[in-house]
């Protein structure tokens, strides 16, 4: 077991099962909504499929209604069952019934122990796939091909122009084609959803498992229902106060993932993947010599042209990008290879189909249009493209090769016109009636470790576990430890004692 980081009032010796008084806040709108009917029918492998008629709009519960797609893979063991435990895997964006079918019995992230005491439920949120999907193109095709035409980051200030041009037009694309969606996917919205769920599953309070985007939806329930918590587990935790409004004014001055500080956590996840390279050396493609001295010499290479490998160019931005996609260890030795390649110049290179897939399939569905359709909801942001401007020449002296990922990463929202009245702004510190886990990985590139100890702070009670990997959430860095912490708090409601940590399972390059 290693150090972790205690916030809130259980650092204070409050007892681990209820904070000292319940807030008796409840949301009014949800309140006031009925509960839908859920008619569960099997989908196959053992998972069940139902549909849940909720309010587009909770001010005109007799207004439009849609239908959100919803995903069970029962108890294992009925004799033994607590309930149901609801699942967010973050986005926003990505379908939770493909992720669920997906991932239900990845045995890191819900063990056979786990699965036996409790249902897994995940859905398709509002504005998600099969769920009201926020739709910007008419067809597939035009789909593909604007998304598949997105200009790269830009390196220079002369590039920025027509990524501001492309960040706008998809904007547009949206208004003109999503309709009423874009006004009510908030995550107040999905929150309020959530609270029907558990009404209709037949919970008494909720129990729930948020990862990365799903932990701020966490915290909007847990302050809008705090009252209806049975336990929560925050994986992947952001600072959410510095997601929704930016800290001392912030919002409209400081890009989103600026004053989220992602930069510096993408940065310090590539040392870690650098550190980790030099150590397993010949396991390593990318291991031989000093890696840290070769990914210098890579970038500067390719800051004067582009780099030809198998038949392919490699930009920069393009370069930059690659080394930014960290979230799964397991793809570590691909990257390897792709820097050894291109540190070579080599005429041959493994398939690296992998991570262009991902990106490929998510156009499939809506991914990323659903993406900006919640996260712009829900944030403040600078809508002065010279913000970013100025914002990139200062962050790339501070994080060189990473600062401007996270000045440019949310530009689309500087120019959406979707708004959401209903959009949660706080507070963050309503007293639940249970304290809150949050896991986070040492070196996470999307969720920071850092924001994952503000966000905690920002909470009336909770207690961070660091598991000592790379990787974003316990999702992707497998830690049998983490897990067992996990099951054992929504099994009992009881934090892990004070000085809780955990390891991982192996390393990226074992």
């Amino acid at each position: 077991m290693l150090l972790a980081l205690v916030f809130g009032a259980a650092a204070l010796g409050t007892p681990a099962t209820a904070t000292d008084a319940v807030d008796p806040y409840l949301d009014g709108l949800a309140e006031a909504a009925p509960t839908p009917e859920l008619h569960w029918s099997d989908c196959q492998d053992g998972f069940h499929c139902t549909a849940a008629r909720v309010p587009l709009d909770y001010h005109q519960l007799d207004g439009d209604h849609i239908d959100l797609a919803v995903i069970k893979l029962p108890a294992a063991d009925p004799s033994r069952r607590i309930g149901t435990l609801f699942v967010n895997f973050g986005g926003p964006g990505q379908s939770g019934v493909d992720r669920l079918r997906e991932r239900a019995r990845w045995p890191w992230l819900f063990s056979d122990e786990l699965r036996s005491r409790f249902d897994l439920v995940a859905w398709d949120s509002r504005s998600v796939a099969r769920s009201s999907a926020t739709r910007c193109f008419p067809n597939a095709d035009e789909q593909l091909a604007f998304l598949g035409s997105s200009p790269e980051m830009p390196t220079v200030a002369s590039d920025e122009a027509a990524y501001f041009a492309y960040a706008e037009e998809l904007a547009d694309r949206c208004e003109r084609n999503a309709g009423p969606i874009l006004d009510h996917a908030s995550t107040a919205n999905t929150a309020r959803d959530l609270e029907l769920l558990r009404r209709a599953v037949g919970d008494p309070q909720l129990t729930y498992h948020g990862i990365s985007y799903g932990t701020q939806l966490g915290a909007i329930y847990a302050n809008m229902f705090p009252s209806r918590v049975r336990a929560m587990v925050f994986d992947g935790s952001v600072d959410f106060e510095g997601n929704v409004n930016g800290h001392d004014g912030q919002g409209t001055t400081v890009p989103l993932d600026v004053r989220q500080n992602v930069a510096a956590g993408i940065a310090d996840t590539f040392d870690e993947f650098l550190r980790e390279c030099a150590v397993a050396g010949p396991r390593c493609a990318f291991g031989a010599g000093d890696p840290r001295l070769k990914w210098m010499a890579l970038t500067q290479r390719a800051r004067i042209a582009p780099i030809r490998v198998a038949g392919q160019s490699w930009t920069y931005s393009a370069i930059i990008g690659a080394a930014s996609a960290l979230s799964q260890p397991s793809t570590y030795p691909d990257l390897a290879t792709l820097l050894q390649a291109l540190f070579d110049s080599a005429t041959t290179l493994p398939d690296l189909a992998d991570l262009r897939s991902i990106a490929e399939a998510s156009y499939l569905a809506n991914r990323t249009e659903a993406y900006y359709t919640i996260q712009c909801s829900d944030s403040v942001v600078p809508t002065d493209p010279s913000v970013y401007s100025r914002a990139a020449i200062t962050e790339d002296q501070r994080i060189p090769h990473f600062g401007r990922v996270a000045v440019f990463d949310t530009t689309v929202c500087a120019f959406w016109r979707g708004h959401d009245a209903d959009r949660y702004t706080g507070p963050w510190n309503r007293s639940a009636s249970a304290q809150i886990l949050v896991l986070n990985s040492r070196f996470d590139p999307a969720t920071p470790l850092a924001g994952a100890v503000a966000g905690a702070a920002e909470l009336a009670s909770a207690r961070v576990v660091v598991i000592e990997g790379a990787g974003h959430s316990s999702m992707y860095v497998a830690s049998t430890c983490a897990e067992q912490v996990k099951r054992e708090y929504l099994e009992s409601g009881e934090l892990p004692p004070a000085g809780t940590g955990c390891g991982i399972d192996k390393g990226p390059f074992d």
